[in-house]
């Protein structure tokens, strides 16, 4: 059977999109720090131009790189910040009042473990020495400590390690020549489908912005939440842990998950651990329901046209095929996908196959 022109255009980018998605997959790993600056990139290079338009186009392009990349690492250190009052303070509170939350914990689970003719009794003083030992460490036998972990699992510290001084190197170069790299895509595309590809770009801009606009005001939103429901708890640390939490849901499940685990401890180590459990239980189950049926699917879903199911199913399959990048990009991948798929749709109603000539 012979192929028509579109036909074959078709099969060769559906050939291409396979490869870069096999590649992907291959080099996950890898091309994380290239993926991630990637996206920061596409994300940031508006307000470069911006910033360049702002000053009558006499800012040379590199100060205005300089200018952004230095603001956002600055706020994302600004976000780190907030863990600091949070380590200093219940660091010595966990020394301090642990202790006595492993005694209290023996105490009501014991008469269960008894119920059940199980025997388990912890030795209070080797537990309260264990404790001093653990968080009674100076600085230089912590950096020794640091050290000799490095030694034990050198490789998994230097890719992480290497990856936080990549992503930063990589998005200074992408932003500097972001320009020249949409160029030599473009360069690529056949002239036939040019005005295409143009129009598909055009839709997937507004998409993409409009899922940035929605991401930001889900963080809004959920930093505000957490921060007040922990205060009206009585969580001393009831906004650091809070903000943190909203600003860090940008990485689904992640951001999530170390909110819960800081404003777990704060709890327990402030009040009684029925409270705490209530508080956790009431706070970040209410937050995430909030989040995963209201905030996300209305301001984020709705604005680039997912249905909460599409949502749900990106961030698993993405997460699977592709782990922490995965997770990273699905959404804003799916709605480029989106995109796509309207229009393969459009063409295939508007074919003959589908209309039966």
């Amino acid at each position: 059977m012979q192929l028509t022109p579109n036909q074959q255009h078709t099969l060769a980018w559906i050939a291409i999109a396979t490869v870069l998605i096999l590649l992907l997959w291959l080099l996950g790993p890898v091309l994380m720090p290239f993926v991630v600056a990637a996206v920061l990139a596409y994300a940031l290079s508006p307000l470069v131009r911006s910033i360049q338009s702002a000053c009558g186009g006499y800012l040379p392009r590199l100060v205005a790189v300089l200018i952004v990349e230095i603001a956002f690492v600055l706020l994302v250190l600004a976000v780190l910040m907030l863990l600091l009052p949070i380590l200093s303070n219940e660091v010595p509170r966990m020394r301090d009042q642990l202790p006595g939350l492993v005694e209290r914990g023996q105490v009501m689970v014991n008469p269960w473990l008894q119920a059940m003719g199980i025997s388990f009794q912890l030795d209070d003083a080797s537990l309260k020495s264990l404790v001093l030992k653990t968080f009674s460490v100076s600085f230089q036998d912590g950096f020794e400590q640091a050290v000799a972990s490095l030694r034990i699992g050198g490789s998994v510290a230097l890719a992480v390690i290497g990856n936080l001084v990549l992503v930063p190197v990589v998005l200074f170069y992408l932003l500097l020549d972001w320009r020249r790299f949409v160029r030599h895509v473009e360069a690529l595309v056949p002239l036939p489908m040019r005005s295409a590809y143009d129009s598909f770009v055009d839709e997937a801009d507004q998409v993409l912005g409009q899922y940035l606009r929605g991401q930001l005001s889900v963080m809004l939103a959920l930093s505000i939440y957490y921060g007040l429901a922990l205060w009206w708890f009585g969580l001393e640390l009831a906004w650091p842990i809070g903000i943190f939490t909203g600003l860090a849901v940008f990485v689904p499940y992640v951001g999530f998950g170390l909110g819960f685990v800081l404003a777990g401890l704060a709890g327990l180590l402030q009040m009684d651990p029925l409270d705490a459990v209530w508080m956790l239980t009431v706070v970040y189950g209410l937050g995430q329901l909030i989040e995963s049926f209201v905030l996300t699917p209305r301001l984020v879903g709705e604005r680039i046209g997912l249905h909460p199911l599409h949502v749900i199913f990106a961030l698993l399959a993405f997460g699977q095929l592709l782990g922490f990048v995965g997770v990273l990009v699905a959404l804003p991948v799916s709605a480029v996908l989106l995109v796509a798929i309207r229009r393969l749709r459009r063409q295939y109603q508007a074919s003959p196959l589908y209309r039966g000539l």
